[in-house]
């Protein structure tokens, strides 16, 4: 698609949403993740975080999966036992014929007549669903080669062709196109990611606190004995959380309408409309699970702000340098939501307002100037967004 007619170049979306007590994010110390701005500690849940939550939401807002993986060899097993009937050795060993033929430095676990045999690949591999399937497929084309052949070493060669099957790991769908792949190992395997997200942190100090908590033995209270059967610490913060990520349509574009193998240029523009909409509502709607058993900390968010930019993306993280002070009847989601607004307003004029085609909000609070247009529902507002996001350059393309 011609990006002449995409005026657009990047989709901010702002969020302020309180979290009551939980443990969104923890370190390897088990511990709540903090941050330290503007001179006072405050908890943060890292971007790394809060994209799985979002990957996770966005797969099944778009109807579309990856995984990510050093098993590529057994989610090809699994298809051909499933799909095509193969029994447990064999489906194994075309997987490490699949793994060895893509060129992908990989060890081997067990031997090919053993239960654990496995071939894996040293790092992650992020493939889409559809490849998977695909590389089952083509060695389920080839089961008399493979049958031949056995992979019991790191450079054993494979009876599958090298090209078709690095051809099919190159692939992608609307989840590598937006999210990004890093396989430098397969030539034209890389894309750089369309989507942005930051650290999420509290707009104001907050600190950490620690809940004892024990179990209670079932059998030894029905008995009438007292104690615990467990005791341990936890640690959970609560506060309002800022939010930031961006999309770059271009980058989107562009990686959507790479060819490798299979036809020429095409239009992608609809396609592109629905990843945008699926990618903001995604981002609007997730949140991490870590804990959620034990703390349900399923709000709303308090509000989202939505911009359509020309130039580049500007997070306004930078309002709450200065740390919310509590509102005087208690509470720090009104004085985020103004302070996000004096700083937006502020921002917006340094780097030229005529940079945003287009501003939209939604939120529980009263009517504020500086975000744009208010609409009623985070919906209407994902669809304004990604409609003024796509509406073409005046005279059109």
């Amino acid at each position: 698609m011609p990006t002449a007619h995409l005026p657009a170049s990047f989709v901010d979306v702002h969020v302020l949403q309180s979290v009551p007590v939980s443990t969104l994010n923890r370190d390897d110390l088990n511990a709540v993740k903090m941050v330290d701005y503007g001179g006072v500690r405050r908890t943060r849940v890292s971007s790394q975080s809060w994209k799985r939550a979002l990957r996770q939401e966005f797969e099944k807002e778009i109807g579309q999966f990856a995984t990510r993986t050093r098993r590529i060899g057994k989610a090809v097993a699994d298809v051909l036992r499933e799909k095509h009937g193969w029994d447990h050795q064999e489906a194994r060993l075309a997987g490490a014929h699949v793994v060895a033929a893509s060129g992908i430095k990989f060890g081997i676990e067990g031997k090919p007549d053993q239960e654990d045999y496995e071939a894996i690949t040293n790092g992650l591999v992020y493939l889409s669903s559809e490849s998977i399937e695909e590389l089952a497929d083509l060695a389920a084309g080839h089961r008399d080669e493979i049958r031949k052949k056995k992979i019991e070493k790191t450079n054993d060669k494979s009876r599958l062709p090298t090209a078709d099957v690095q051809e099919i790991i190159r692939r992608g769908n609307a989840v590598i196109h937006t999210f990004g792949r890093m396989l430098a190992e397969v030539d034209g395997a890389d894309v750089d990611g369309a989507v942005q997200v930051a650290h999420a942190f509290t707009t104001h100090r907050s600190d950490v606190q620690v809940d004892y908590f024990t179990a209670v033995d079932d059998l030894t209270a029905a008995w009438g004995e007292t104690g615990s059967g467990h005791l341990s610490e936890a640690e959970f913060s609560a506060g309002t959380f800022y939010r930031f990520a961006t999309i770059d349509l271009r980058e989107l574009v562009t990686n959507m309408g790479k060819v490798h193998s299979s036809g020429g240029p095409r239009d992608v523009s609809e396609d592109a409309r629905n990843i945008a909409r699926a990618f903001l509502s995604s981002f609007i709607r997730s949140l991490p699970q870590a804990k959620k058993n034990s703390t349900a900390p399923h709000t709303a968010p308090d509000l989202v702000h939505i911009s359509v930019r020309g130039d580049r993306p500007l997070s306004f993280a930078a309002a709450f340098e200065t740390p919310v002070r509590s509102g005087q009847g208690g509470g720090h989601g009104t004085a985020s939501r103004a302070q996000l607004v004096e700083y937006a307003r502020t921002a917006t004029t340094l780097m030229g307002s005529d940079r945003i085609l287009a501003a939209h909000w939604a939120g529980t609070g009263q009517d504020v100037e500086g975000l744009g247009t208010r609409v009623d529902t985070f919906d209407a507002l994902v669809a304004a967004g990604v409609e003024a996001a796509f509406a073409p350059l005046e005279g059109g393309a």
